[in-house]
């Protein structure tokens, strides 16, 4: 018997994780490279100061100036949803969030759905979870089969179907024709989940699957202020979905999930939303125009609605994302084989990507 005793099916894998490297120019995270202004830091701090007078005692396990908040915030963002307090999750990060979702819908005995190529931690949750994995696939541009994906629901009767929209790895966007017919295909017996982590960065005149919650119960919106809030490192996802849903999740949750610190924090980012999501704009354009210089230089491009832009194809990619660390660089292998993920960053880290990437296919040509 190998040594530690751990459970059989994780024996031998490696942990899910980017490369964390020292380099000039680091794009392959899905980070915003613009720090908080110093008036939003000073408030973090000073909340976080407040918070830390009373850490001998337990946070609010209800978090209800924070959901409070993520409401307020998600109505700014969206007008057509009505999002209330009481529609409102949040846990560290979009990763427990959807965990949380995955050991409340799923487990022993139950199936989770996507489609490929897909957010890479999707079958880990299930895995995690004991939940079965089945996933379909996407067309050649990576948009969903509305025949194709309701047979696989046919088929599956899953009880959780993920769906990151914009995608990660290809930025695409799901029209909300495609989450309605899924939410009526998977019916009653479970829920449909639409991961939009990326959702602020979509693009003008595309929709949000919130404006669907008062359509379908069933339906479970993620977002996160890892992204477009500046906020990898606040570590706060959060979900809008029927209360019921919520209620659901609270009986997994572990206690007291969300510290006094987290609380304090997410809730003085929420104050200096404006401010904070004041680079969106700057980082659609950046997106837009490097999808536009990426085409112009004869390579494949996913249309993009996120802050990364997925392109190729190459015959030997690896060989491409070391020429360009080689270079200072540092970008994502990830997605279908001959495909390369790029964050978009500053226009100076823009500009060191492209002098590399076409100091690369040069010395490839």
């Amino acid at each position: 018997m190998s040594w530690p005793p751990i459970r059989e099916e994780l024996a031998g894998i490696e942990p899910y994780g980017a490369p964390q490297l020292d380099v000039p120019v680091q794009l392959n995270v899905n980070e915003n490279p613009y720090q908080p202004s110093a008036e939003t830091v000073a408030d973090i701090a000073a909340s976080v100061g407040a918070a830390a007078r009373n850490l001998n005692r337990y946070p609010d396990r209800e978090f209800v100036a924070l959901r409070e908040g993520l409401a307020a915030y998600l109505r700014s963002d969206v007008p057509k949803a009505e999002i209330t307090p009481e529609q409102v999750w949040a846990a560290n990060g979009s990763n427990e969030v959807m965990l949380q979702l995955l050991q409340a819908f799923g487990g022993p005995g139950r199936t989770a759905i996507s489609f490929a190529p897909t957010y890479s931690m999707y079958p880990e949750y299930a895995r995690d979870t004991n939940t079965e994995w089945v996933v379909g696939h996407r067309e050649t541009d990576f948009a969903i089969d509305l025949e194709k994906a309701r047979a696989l629901v046919e088929e599956t009767r899953p009880h959780v179907v993920l769906l990151p929209s914009p995608n990660n790895p290809t930025g695409t966007a799901l029209p909300p024709e495609t989450v309605t017919a899924l939410c009526e295909a998977v019916g009653e017996a479970g829920i449909v989940v639409v991961d939009e982590a990326y959702g602020e960065f979509r693009r003008s005149g595309v929709p949000s699957a919130l404006e669907l919650l008062d359509r379908h119960r069933n339906l479970v919106v993620t977002r996160t202020m890892s992204k477009a809030f500046a906020g990898a490192g606040l570590r706060l996802g959060y979900l809008a979905a029927d209360p019921a849903i919520c209620d659901a999740i609270r009986v997994v949750r572990l206690p007291y999930h969300l510290s006094a610190v987290t609380q304090a924090a997410a809730s003085a980012a929420l104050r200096h939303a404006p401010e904070l999501l004041g680079y969106v704009a700057e980082l659609r354009e950046e997106r837009d125009a490097l999808v536009d210089w990426l085409r112009a230089e004869g390579l494949e491009v996913a249309d993009s609605d996120a802050n990364f832009v997925l392109f190729g194809r190459y015959a030997d990619r690896h060989a491409v994302w070391r020429g360009l660390l080689d270079r200072g660089v540092l970008i994502r292998e990830t997605g279908p084989e001959g495909w390369l993920r790029v964050s978009v960053g500053t226009p100076q880290e823009m500009d060191a990507f492209k002098h590399a990437l076409t100091d690369v296919n040069g010395a490839r040509a």
